[in-house]
């Protein structure tokens, strides 16, 4: 399916935004009136049970008697609301460089990973692309981009990454050949990648065994925190692209392998 000309929303991408930056300051405060929040963000009070609703639904905030609290969750960490709010700068880094193994008319698998999802608003820049995905927040950015053929992979939904997970998303993606796998982990970790989703692992799993070349995104921030799935081994994947802060001991250690380790620059 050919889309009509159109960079991403922009609409959508400040809903985002918006979203996230209640999340930060519910979750910094602890609790706040949600018509402190309507007024302190200069919108309606039902958008901001809209926004509120949504986070809810993700696990990072319960709504009651006038009040947005925090959630004390395992969720909280875990959902994409919460990870696109981290580290954006290296993210964007990160992304950018990723953009380089990418070539027009190539077919592109994206995970639900927030340092892939900041590649959603580049892509059309390397038009024809045919993009692969089970992230609901990227089958909408894209939805309309000029050049880019939109695959979306269906299956249960999961509101905390907003990503479909689950057997017949896997058997929709071990139908598929892609060129080009972009993906990131939880943490990495003695060579191996960790996610703490066994959804997401299988998923990931998915993803890499039909790709013709891999590529890892990955902060600095992955090489301090531990996970409990494997995933895979670091030096399975063609590319592993870093920030500029990541150790040069991890760097070293990956390039010691023989792995491709690209720096991104700020």
């Amino acid at each position: 399916m050919d889309y009509l000309a159109r960079e991403p929303d922009p609409n959508f991408s400040k809903q985002r935004m918006r979203q996230r930056s209640i999340a930060e300051l519910v979750l910094a405060e602890g609790s706040i009136r949600i018509e402190a929040l309507a007024e302190q963000f200069g919108t309606s009070l039902m958008t901001i049970h809209r926004d509120l609703d949504e986070l809810q639904d993700r696990g990072l905030l319960r709504k009651s008697r006038g009040l947005a609290t925090a959630q004390s969750s395992t969720l909280v960490e875990s959902s994409d609301v919460y990870r696109l709010g981290q580290q954006t700068p290296a993210k964007i880094a990160i992304a950018r460089a990723a953009m380089e193994f990418i070539e027009p008319g190539q077919s592109l698998l994206l995970d639900d990973s927030t340092t892939v999802m900041q590649m959603g608003k580049l892509l059309f820049a390397k038009s024809p692309v045919t993009v692969i995905t089970n992230v609901l927040t990227l089958m909408n950015e894209l939805n309309g981009v000029r050049g880019v053929q939109l695959i979306a992979l269906g299956g249960t939904f999961h509101n905390w990454c907003s990503a479909f997970m689950g057997s017949t998303t896997t058997e929709s993606i071990q139908r598929l050949r892609a060129d080009v796998l972009l993906m990131s982990t939880a943490a990495v970790m003695d060579g191996m990648c960790f996610h703490q989703s066994e959804e997401s692992v299988a998923t990931k799993r998915a993803m890499f065994e039909v790709a013709a070349k891999r590529v890892l995104l990955v902060d600095h921030t992955k090489f301090d925190r531990r996970a409990l799935h494997a995933l895979a081994r670091v030096d399975e994947f063609d590319h592993v692209i870093v920030d500029a802060k990541t150790r040069p001991e991890d760097i070293e250690k990956m390039a010691a392998q023989g792995i491709d380790v690209v720096v991104a620059s700020n």
